[in-house]
């Protein structure tokens, strides 16, 4: 976290972020031909309010330099990703039953911890809307959302933004899915089980003709624009480059400009391929970026606040408010609560001790607790002979690592930023994404507020609920 940058703002300034995700929410409902024409003055015109606020009023140009480069990050990652994805064409085999379909949804789950949520999305979202044309309703779309799109990528940092910053933080890489394994099957077999049930009374209403005169044929199952497998490796490889600053942005952009001049026309046309979902998720993350700082500012100076951060109280914080600002930097402020909280300075000018000592050839004459020793060799492991330089930030990490209690904030925090994700269609960035490409491929898509109550609480909620009481409600 890049504390420097920290700014405190007038809890007011947070009003234009609520005003556009009202807007967001409420305006396709009350003026669909309004908002589809003017959204972009509206988005552009609320985030110059902060952009002036942090210009003219805080005099803090440094915060926007670095929220910009946050968005283009973003934008590339996301941008990069859709042209790809969009340059390669699954031919599915049959029709979607609804086993099909579940363990379609299921491969989505395990492959978002290898492409990201983002990757996953992009790559099945289409043949998942093939698949299903015949019987094409909302749920298939929301519970694509909540499984690939989200709660799927929670068992590698590769799976979803907040989990990787925890990486870049000193969590190990295979720690997430060791600890949060049993979270990610909960969750999972809680919303396959629910899509199941729906999708069966609907497979059920369809007529067997319809069913066998739509569905795709039984003995396809193919692949067109391989290639860009190549590219999406590259895309997915160049997240870990961190210098020189934005390398790793134009290799994505190199990627998506090579897939667009590769790939051949007809796939493509086979995919319904065209970048209206790209323009609006770019123009509307534009706004949301710029005017949720403030946001984010007041929450990382006021999260002690909060009270005594136990697990569930990180669980239900984080979540919540990753399902309206970005699971990113809300599981950076919520991992920074639990560390500040728990972790003292005596605790880790122990630690510092115990790695000095090592260096110096005398690692057993700086004996301490079983944190202490535990948080040294994590961080030796992690860093080798730099270890002796750990940051403090990295100390505190590695020391709620290897308490048992501590350690379960860590997976609380990892949890409630990837699950709740999935509460809104801003709640993570691929879900806006496929909400845009399902409405291109003329899916039935709820409206933001159709979306949240009659999808994400009446079926998201119960799974977030059941997932605290088994494993957080200390």
């Amino acid at each position: 976290m890049h504390t420097e940058l920290v700014i405190s703002p007038n809890p007011w300034m947070a009003v234009p972020f609520g005003l556009l995700l009202a807007s967001i929410a409420l305006a396709p409902l009350l003026c669909p031909t309004w908002w589809t024409k003017h959204y972009p003055k509206v988005a552009i015109a609320l985030g110059m309010v902060t952009i002036a606020y942090y210009l003219f009023g805080l005099k803090a140009p440094s915060r926007l330099v670095h929220v910009a480069h946050e968005y283009v990050s973003f934008i590339a990652l996301i941008g990069s990703l859709f042209v790809v994805a969009g340059g390669i064409h699954v031919t599915v085999k049959g029709e979607g039953t609804p086993r099909a379909n579940v363990v379609f949804l299921l491969i989505g789950a395990l492959v978002a911890n290898v492409l990201g949520t983002t990757g996953a999305s992009m790559l099945l979202i289409r043949p998942w809307l093939r698949m299903n044309k015949y019987r094409l309703t909302a749920h298939h779309v929301v519970f694509f959302i909540f499984i690939v799109s989200n709660v799927g990528g929670c068992l590698t940092p590769i799976g979803d933004p907040p989990l990787f910053l925890g990486y870049l933080k000193g969590v190990p890489f295979w720690w997430v899915a060791k600890h949060c394994w049993p979270m990610w099957a909960v969750g999972v077999g809680f919303l396959l089980a629910a899509f199941y049930l729906i999708d069966r009374r609907n497979y059920l209403r369809a007529p067997v003709e319809v069913r066998q005169r739509l569905a795709e044929p039984p003995d396809r199952w193919r692949i067109e624009g391989l290639g860009n497998l190549v590219l999406l490796a590259a895309i997915l490889g160049s997240v870990f480059l961190k210098r020189p600053p934005f390398l790793r942005e134009a290799i994505m952009v190199a990627a998506a400009v090579a897939s667009w001049v590769l790939t051949p026309p007809g796939v493509h046309e086979a995919n319904r391929f065209n970048f209206h979902p790209l323009k609006e998720v770019a123009i509307l993350f534009m706004g949301i970026f710029a005017t949720m700082v403030p946001a984010l500012d007041w929450l990382q100076l006021h999260a002690a606040d909060f009270g005594t951060p136990t697990p569930g109280r990180l669980y239900w914080l984080t979540g919540s408010l990753s399902t309206v600002l970005d699971n990113a930097p809300t599981y950076l402020t919520f991992l920074s609560a639990a560390a500040g909280a728990y972790v003292s300075p005596e605790l880790i000018a122990q630690v510092r001790a115990v790695l000095d000592s090592a260096g110096s050839g005398g690692f057993g004459a700086s004996a301490g607790t079983d944190t202490v020793q535990f948080a040294a060799m994590l961080l030796r492991d992690s860093l080798g002979p730099g270890a002796a330089g750990a940051s403090a930030e990295l100390i505190r990490v590695a020391c709620l690592l290897s308490h048992p209690k501590w350690s379960l904030s860590v997976v609380a925090v990892s949890v409630g930023a990837v699950f709740f994700g999935a509460g809104t269609y801003i709640g993570n960035g691929p879900n806006f994404m496929v909400k845009a490409i399902a409405e291109e491929g003329r899916a039935h898509v709820p409206t933001f507020v159709g979306y949240v109550f009659k999808y994400a609480l009446p079926l998201l909620v119960p799974m977030l609920a059941l997932t605290w009481l088994v494993f957080f409600l200390t």
